[in-house]
């Protein structure tokens, strides 16, 4: 069996190197998109979502998220309407 060459396996290290940063990437938009919406939705800046990029940083974001007091104001209940009565029965004749 023959040796790879340097050139050959630098062109492999490269190409794997390159599907890991891919997948960095990818991960990334799967994590920061959603928390992204969950600041937004709770009153706190979006940006707060990128320390999620720091190691223990969504713990850190889910703490500040589950103790703080929100600023939205909560949405008001649907009402929904009782159904009718069914009709008196009808008295014989």
């Amino acid at each position: 069996m023959q040796q790879p060459s340097p050139d050959q396996i630098m062109h492999l290290v490269a190409a794997v190197l390159s599907l890991y940063l891919f997948l960095f990437v990818i991960i990334l938009v799967a994590i920061i998109v959603p928390t992204w919406f969950i600041c937004k939705k709770a009153g706190f800046s979006p940006w707060l979502s990128f320390i999620v990029i720091v190691p223990f940083g969504g713990l850190v974001l889910l703490y500040v998220l589950a103790f703080a007091d929100w600023k939205v104001i909560p949405a008001p209940q649907a009402y929904w309407p009782q159904p009718p009565y069914p009709p008196a029965p009808m008295p014989p004749a």
